[in-house]
Parts: structure tokens; C-alpha cells; sequence
């Protein structure tokens, strides 16, 4: 039996490999990039490339309606063991619910893939109900929060066979964000950047290939504000200052923020060890040691307070709020002192 709730991305694609199929996917979210790689990946198992003339539709939502996707669905495969339905943007189809009365008698032979991206459709809706009670699978797709982003680069290079180094994912972080195609994409351009003979993805390799400085980011001024080390961030600070191009203000303060809630937290973790306090905040061990735990030591509960509130404070500041917009570098270096001293 194929699993109809709870249903993980990893899940489905395991459990499609393993000829487990179910009639009707719905993939459901407002992250579109394990919609399109489970939709793919569906298609890529089902269907050999000279099946698809006679036994793959591709249609969309907005042309079509839900009596077109049935009918369509009703049709027997030729010269193949199943056919494929795949409506992409199924968000925009205006007549959802008729689909119900498929959904609960579906054809064993077709597979429908109804791929809903934006955000999740209503879970009191019959269809969505209806697809987990007769066989179907739904998938929700949620974006990921930033401290997430790590384990899903250390997964991608696996499933590319390559190992990343921390410091290259933390420059990935950066530079990319949250936007799972962005970043899968950036990271199949590393693999064929990677030399000959190797099958790591380095700092360096990314600097190289994104032009972010292993140097100058995000990330070094974080480990630099973590041990005070006042020489070092003032040097940051000074060269963000100084190259407005490669700095901007709304990430890094998102970033800082992150990382001084996760001090707090620290101090109240119950071992208050590296592996302790990576257990207690949900992080890896590497993440902890280069940054929470040094900071943990070097600033006491009540500063790291203030420093939140402080950063609140200069983020409103650089919308406007309460008064003339200062400008960037300069919010950023006060902020600096402010942490520092």
C-alpha cells in the first residue's frame, strides 16, 4: 500500500522507485521545486521517452477543466502499461471538485499528477479528502526556513556524489537563500566545475564559480562577532561599507538575528557541551562550534538581550521608521560597535 498522508517528497520518490504507485498525486505548496522534482521523477519511472507520444498529456490548469482532465485520465494506454496526466498549475483550474468523482474511481491503467503550487488547497475540500481515502497520495511542498537549508545542500551533493565543504555551504546559504531551484541549480553548476580527480566542493570552488568572497560575507562577520574578534569584523564591515554591491543589509540583520536567538536558547540547553547544545537547538555539531558556542561564552545572557533588541531596532531604521533613512553601511557599522562593546 502506498502511504496517503504524511507523505514526504523523499517518501514518494522512494516509493515510486520501489513500484509502489498510487492512481492520483497531489503535489501541493508554496515550494515549487519538490513539486517539479516529484512530478519528474513520477514521469521519469512510468514512462520511457518513446512512450510519451501516446500515453503523456501535459496540460494546465487555466486551459483546461476539470471534465477535460477526466476525460483525458479515462483514456486506455497504447503500447505501454500505463499513461500519464500531468496538470501543471492545477491551481488556476476554476472546476477542482469535479474531479472528486474520478478521484474515487480512478483508472488502475493512468496516473494523474495534479501539481498546485502557491500554497496548499483547502484540506476541508472533498477532492483533497478523497484523494487520501481512495489511494491517492498528497504531498504537502513548504518552503524551507534558513537554518534547513544546510541539511538540504549536504543532501544534494550526495544525491550529485560529491561531499561539500561547511564553509561552502554557508557561502551556498548566502549567496542563494531559500530558493530550493535557484540552489539546485547553482549546485549542478559546481559539480561541473568540480577538477578532475575530485569530488569536493570547496570554498574556494564556490567563490570561484558565484563570486561570493570566502572572505567578505555574511558568515565571517557572524564567526568574527562570535569570538569579538574586533579586528577582523571592523575589516568586514569596512569593506561592506566600501563595496555597497556586494552587501545587503536585510539578510545579513535576518542572519545575525538567527544566530543570537540561538545563543539565548543555548544557555538554557541542558548539556552544555558542543553536541549537547547542538542536540537542544535541532543544529549539527560543526554549526555550534563555529559560532553559538564561542559566542555563549563571550557575552553574557543579558547583552545578547539587548543585541535582539538592537537589531530590531536597526532593521526598522533601514525602512525609514522614525525619521530620514540612514544608509546602510552606516546602520551597519553602529550596529557592529553596538554588539562589539
Amino acid at each position: 500500500m502506498v502511504k496517503t498522508s504524511g507523505t514526504t517528497p523523499q517518501d514518494i520518490m522512494q516509493q515510486v522507485r520501489q513500484g509502489h504507485i498510487a492512481p492520483v498525486y497531489l503535489l501541493h505548496g508554496d515550494e515549487d521545486y519538490y513539486i517539479d522534482r516529484v512530478a519528474q521523477e513520477i514521469l521519469d519511472h512510468l514512462l520511457q521517452p518513446e512512450e510519451r507520444d501516446f500515453n503523456l498529456d501535459i496540460v494546465y490548469g487555466s486551459d483546461k477543466r476539470g471534465n477535460d482532465i477526466i476525460n483525458l485520465s479515462r483514456q486506455f494506454p497504447m503500447m505501454a502499461e500505463r499513461r500519464v496526466v500531468m496538470v501543471r498549475e492545477f491551481q488556476s483550474c476554476t472546476t477542482k471538485e469535479t474531479l472528486a468523482s474520478y478521484v474515487q474511481n480512478p483508472m488502475q491503467s493512468t496516473v494523474l499528477i495534479l501539481c498546485h503550487k502557491h500554497g496548499l488547497m483547502d484540506g476541508r475540500k472533498s477532492l483533497v479528502n478523497d484523494i487520501k481515502k481512495y489511494g491517492g497520495v498528497v504531498m504537502e511542498s513548504r518552503r524551507l526556513w534558513e537554518h534547513q537549508l544546510p541539511s538540504f545542500i549536504n543532501q544534494h551533493a550526495k544525491e550529485l556524489h560529491l561531499k561539500i565543504e561547511p564553509k561552502a555551504i554557508q557561502m551556498l546559504c548566502e549567496h542563494v537563500g531559500t530558493d530550493l531551484t535557484r540552489m539546485a541549480s547553482e549546485m549542478e553548476k559546481l559539480k561541473i566545475a568540480v577538477p578532475q580527480g575530485s569530488d569536493t566542493i570547496t570554498d574556494n570552488l564556490v567563490e570561484e564559480q558565484t563570486g561570493v568572497s570566502k572572505e567578505y560575507n555574511n558568515f565571517e562577520l557572524q564567526k568574527a562577532l562570535a569570538v569579538r574578534d574586533v579586528a577582523k569584523a571592523n575589516k568586514i564591515v569596512n569593506y561592506f561599507y566600501n563595496s555597497p554591491k556586494n552587501f545587503a543589509l536585510p539578510p545579513l540583520l535576518s542572519t545575525l538575528f538567527s544566530f543570537f536567538s540561538d545563543v539565548m536558547l543555548a544557555y538554557y540547553a541542558p548539556n552544555q557541551s558542543p553536541a549537547g547544545i547542538a542536540q537542544w537547538l535541532g543544529k549539527n555539531e560543526w554549526t555550534v562550534k563555529n559560532g553559538i558556542y564561542d559566542a555563549r561564552q563571550k557575552y553574557a545572557g543579558r547583552k545578547v538581550v539587548v543585541i535582539l533588541d538592537k537589531i530590531r531596532q536597526t532593521d526598522a531604521k533601514s525602512k525609514g521608521v522614525g525619521g530620514a533613512k540612514t544608509p546602510p553601511g552606516e546602520l551597519l557599522q553602529e550596529l557592529v560597535f553596538f554588539i562589539l562593546h
